[in-house]
């Protein structure tokens, strides 16, 4: 019996992307990798759907730093506001 083995993402992502490409068919790449073709095809579906992802991803964490600056700037704002009133009521007297 065969022992299972343990495939790394980058591997992955090399047999899928080789599959997206379609210069080799999923056959001729499990002979090539020493694969089953459905393991090669179900790698290939998985890459295709999260690779949308990949972009929202990187809008999200742009929009998550927006916010977190967005934040420490109304701080700031508060901050400066009350500094300004209490420097004024200091000079009305």
């Amino acid at each position: 019996m065969r022992t299972r083995r343990r495939f790394s993402g980058e591997f992955k992502a090399k047999v899928a992307l080789e599959a997206i490409q379609d210069h080799q068919t999923i056959a001729e790449l499990a002979t090539k990798y020493e694969l089953h073709p459905t393991q090669i095809a179900a790698w290939k579906r998985e890459a295709i759907e999260k690779l949308a992802k990949v972009f929202d991803e990187k809008g999200a964490a742009r929009e998550q730093n927006r916010d977190a600056e967005l934040t420490k700037l109304h701080a700031k704002i508060g901050q400066l506001v009350v500094e300004r009133d209490f420097l004024a009521k200091a000079f009305d007297r």
